[in-house]
């Protein structure tokens, strides 16, 4: 996210994916509910220390800190949020005054704030939690947009490993001492990580896919995903075909235990330190590699994961639900979970960070280890994942996978853009034969048939006044409730 980035949010306004919060000193109530909502809805942008007309109030400087603070705090509380989210605000400073913007992803999970379920339309956020359809509405979009969620009644208790349970239990509290996991039962413990879940559709609970692929049996397992598998390869002398392997077909855990052997088996662990301790370079950027490709997979997809070291490089690969196309930078992109009750688990029990920050800490301890080498990330169907070994392969990696995403994408984008110009040059000309006469951003939106306001004021109404084929009738106030457009037609 870049300062540009802010700038044409606050301009563009509020909508259904971008809330202002006015915040001087303490957090807004109802800024919960807004998280709550986008949880539940398609994600979005919440902005602190600005007025619902796009002005920046900004926050006493002193108070930044302690309200980021209460911010995470309280998303990390059940009682607050539940289920929790692990979000992390950034504060920015806007036209000298300090903001804090929170990128909240969509989930997969139905969340709700003080006991009440929120979602978000156009208007804001509302209360939905006494409306039975709307609710089921929720429950069944959720499931069926997310793999993860899907149940299996028939499987119980005896088809999930309890000794699994129990790592998972001692692995959190490691991480956080006093973990409420510490003195729930087995049962409870699934149930708090959303693992065992009602279908609002058909009335039936169990069991999730997430349950199954975290604690199940490996014959369970292989059940229900019969092309379950991890392919973890070395390829350094038999290119053709390979000098190790490791075949992997069990639970996700142990999936990233035996990864993770598999790396320290046939690379270098090069010493470094940092702050004045010496950590493991080597830890640190192939857990990232191999919890991403265990976490954000589509399971559903029989493609195999593939892992594979080679001489130059490991190159990595899953099946993918893709959220957007091409080479991930990790100075500009909006991380977002594919698997959120998984990804969440896997937090809780330390084997992956924050959303986001695996990103970013796979780029900065790279250079270091491959001496100044940089990840390639690549978003599409089948995402991939490679990482220089030596400082000579980052140059070729990166052109071979920019010249493989170039063919790949090419055509497909250029006959996107070929009909989305001709529908935008369509649009135009009837917006500019509309605004003969003064109109307002609901009436012309109304005229075309759209309800993304977000979407009208970035892709086609600010192109229009850049163009100066429209004109605003209160120039000096842009965001103005009373604003309204003309075209310049009309007044020649």
């Amino acid at each position: 996210m870049s300062q540009d980035r802010i700038k044409k949010l606050l301009y563009e306004g509020e909508g259904i994916s971008v809330e202002f919060k006015e915040c001087r000193n303490k957090l807004n109530k109802t800024v919960f509910e807004s998280i709550c909502a986008f949880l539940n809805r398609n994600g979005g942008d919440l902005l602190l220390g600005v007025n619902d007309k796009g002005n920046i109030t900004g926050i006493a400087p002193e108070a930044v800190e302690q309200v980021k603070k209460e911010l995470v705090t309280a998303l990390n509380n059940p009682q607050k949020l539940n289920p929790p989210c692990y979000l992390m605000p950034e504060d920015w400073v806007i036209e000298e005054k300090r903001i804090i913007r929170l990128f909240v992803p969509e989930s997969s999970q139905v969340h709700r704030c003080n006991g009440k379920i929120y979602d978000r339309n156009e208007d804001g956020d509302f209360d939905i939690t006494s409306n039975t359809n709307l609710v089921t509405a929720l429950y069944i979009r959720k499931q069926t947009a997310y793999s993860e969620n899907r149940i299996y009644p028939y499987v119980s208790m005896k088809d999930l490993r309890p000794d699994l349970v129990s790592k998972a239990r001692k692995l959190a509290v490691n991480q956080r001492p006093g973990h409420p996991w510490a003195s729930m039962s087995d049962m409870e413990l699934l149930q708090s990580a959303q693992l065992f879940q009602r279908d609002y559709q058909s009335g039936k609970e169990g069991f999730t896919l997430a349950a199954v692929l975290l604690l199940g049996d490996d014959q369970v397992i292989l059940s229900v995903l019969p092309h379950h598998r991890t392919d973890a390869l070395l390829r350094r002398e038999n290119i053709d075909r390979y000098d190790d392997r490791d075949d992997i077909r069990t639970n996700l855990i142990e999936s990233y235990d035996r990864l993770m052997a598999f790396v320290a088996k046939h690379l270098p662990d090069k010493f470094f330190l940092e702050k004045d301790q010496r950590i493991s370079l080597r830890d640190h950027i192939f857990r990232e590699v191999a919890a991403n490709i265990l976490i954000h997979r589509e399971f559903l997809n029989p493609y195999p994961a593939k892992f594979i070291i080679e001489t130059h490089r490991l190159f990595a690969e899953n099946s993918n639900k893709p959220h957007g196309q091409g080479l991930i930078n990790p100075a500009n992109f909006s991380p977002f979970p594919k698997n959120p009750v998984i990804a969440r688990f896997f937090k809780e029990i330390g084997l992956a960070d924050e959303l986001g920050s695996g990103v970013r800490n796979l780029f900065k301890y790279c250079r270091h280890y491959s001496g100044g080498g940089v990840p390639v990330l690549v978003e599409e169907d089948i995402f991939k994942c490679i990482v220089p070994l030596t400082p000579e392969a980052t140059e070729q990696v990166t052109e071979q996978v920019t010249e493989q995403v170039t063919e790949q994408v090419t055509e497909q984008v250029t006959e996107q853009v070929t009909e989305q110009v001709t529908e935008q040059v369509e649009k135009s000309e009837k917006i500019i034969e509309f605004c003969k006469s003064s109109k307002s951003t609901s009436e012309i939106m109304d005229f075309l048939g759209l309800k993304h306001r977000e979407h009208f004021r970035a892709t086609i109404l600010q192109p229009l006044l850049e163009q100066g084929l429209l004109k605003p009738t209160i120039p000096d106030k842009p965001t103005s409730s009373k604003q309204k457009y003309y075209s310049t037609k009309e007044k020649k």
